[in-house]
């Protein structure tokens, strides 16, 4: 996800973790307003938003989590469990157990549905392959 190279001791400004990510500042912003960071977001004496390097390994989460198809809504549940520090750990558990079965189930899903399609593949091939339309 890292794209633009960074020191690991080294703030970073709202651009920069938008260069180092791949997300846009807007982004950045919504995923604030949202609580899906672990911890307040940290302000220079300017105002501006200062983010520590560990910050790029938190959105690479946060990315997977949304691109598995996890609602903000639980997002935002895992981020304030963690911004809690430790003792629930079991409850992070369980909302990461039930968001794997729930990708399972959409593997398992997605699946079924490649091998329906590649079943018309086949024969949609065979097909043109018995015509002398497509080379075997």
């Amino acid at each position: 996800m890292a794209r633009v190279p960074f020191h690991a001791d080294q703030a970073l400004s709202i651009g920069e973790l938008a260069d180092a990510t791949g997300l846009s500042v807007h982004t950045l912003r919504w995923y604030e307003s949202r609580g899906l960071f672990p911890r307040d977001v940290p302000r220079t004496s300017g105002g501006r938003r200062s983010y520590g390097p560990e910050t790029v390994g938190w959105l690479t989460l946060i990315t997977r989590l949304r691109e598995s198809g996890m609602p903000v809504a639980e997002m935002a549940k895992y981020s304030a469990l963690v911004r809690e520090g430790e003792g629930n750990e079991s409850e992070r558990l369980a909302l990461m157990e039930a968001h794997a079965a729930a990708l399972d189930d959409q593997i398992h899903a997605l699946v079924a549905c490649r091998d329906v399609i590649g079943g018309k593949v086949d024969a949609y091939r065979a097909a043109l392959i018995a015509r002398g339309v497509l080379a075997s």
